[in-house]
């Protein structure tokens, strides 16, 4: 069994709050490259979801989803 990464909530949680991908790259300090990673779906490190939860006063699961196929 494969698993993939969802950050759909990360993106809705970021519309409710009003940011642009933009603020918010710039809020949590976060590349050009992983602001396409995350675009993507693709894995990002554990730093970087720290400082992400951190910024948006948030926890893990607000942001992340593991998609089981």
């Amino acid at each position: 069994m494969t698993s993939k990464v969802s950050y759909n909530n990360l993106f809705k949680l970021l519309i409710d709050m009003g940011l642009k991908k933009k603020d918010f790259a710039k809020l949590c300090n976060l590349s050009a490259p992983t602001m396409a990673k995350l675009s993507k779906n693709e894995y990002v490190s554990m730093d970087v979801l720290v400082r992400i939860c951190d910024a948006l006063k948030c926890n893990i699961e607000d942001i992340v989803e593991i998609k089981k196929n």
